[in-house]
């Protein structure tokens, strides 16, 4: 996407449009692409792709304008990430929508998306609440390095390597999230019952379950907390 995005952004240096009315275009085409996968259409899915490919852009080109601008700072980074935290949820539910059959047929499969959608803000939290608890005890800023984030113990960090074989965490990312959709879709498509998408939210939900379940003892056993 940085392939891209410097051109993008290369238009915008003249004009003087502030970074912060990017990252705020860039929560539109997450929100758009939620309201969108509700839609039980192969067209929906492929538009969803579209929109958070077209996320993933503008989520580039904030930061690099912000940077060429020199106005980085901490409204941008609450922006961003409220972003993501809005689009993850957002399409969780929209899938659950859309297996339901769209807005006029809600039930029970919204519901089930509407669970999955907090789960995946729990995650979310979980990741920031390491940030926040740090401010609050005085400790400085986290380091980027990986062994930080490993578990001290040994069966933690085991289970943690084999499961970073099989990254399922990024099944409940926009990006991720909108290629399973598409791919439910085309199945979905080809059959005569929206069965892919259904499988598609049980899954989901049972993801965001074992991550939010998996993080916590993952972070308190590792030194993000020390």
């Amino acid at each position: 996407m940085r392939h891209a995005s410097i051109y993008v952004t290369r238009v915008l240096v003249p004009t003087n449009v502030a970074p912060d009315v990017i990252t705020w275009v860039m929560l539109g085409f997450g929100v758009a692409a939620a309201v969108v996968a509700t839609v039980p259409h192969l067209w929906s899915a492929v538009v969803a792709v579209l929109l958070i490919q077209l996320q993933g852009l503008f989520d580039c080109v904030d930061g690099e304008l912000a940077r060429w601008q020199r106005r980085t700072g901490p409204t941008g980074v609450f922006i961003d990430r409220l972003g993501h935290y809005i689009t993850d949820a957002g399409l969780a539910a929209g899938i659950g929508v859309r297996a339901d059959g769209g807005f006029g047929h809600i039930g029970g499969w919204t519901a089930l998306g509407l669970a999955t959608a907090c789960l995946i803000l729990l995650v979310k939290a979980e990741t920031d609440l390491v940030l926040v608890a740090r401010y609050a005890a005085g400790l400085p800023k986290l380091p980027d390095a990986v062994e930080t984030a490993a578990p001290r113990r040994r069966g933690l960090r085991e289970v943690r390597r084999w499961v970073a074989v099989v990254p399922v965490n990024r099944a409940l990312l926009a990006m991720e999230m909108t290629f399973l959709l598409l791919i439910a879709a085309v199945a979905d498509a080809a059959g005569a019952a929206p069965t892919a998408t259904l499988t598609l939210s049980v899954v989901l939900l049972a993801t965001a379950g074992f991550v939010v379940v998996a993080r916590l003892p993952s972070i308190l056993s590792s030194s993000r907390l020390k």
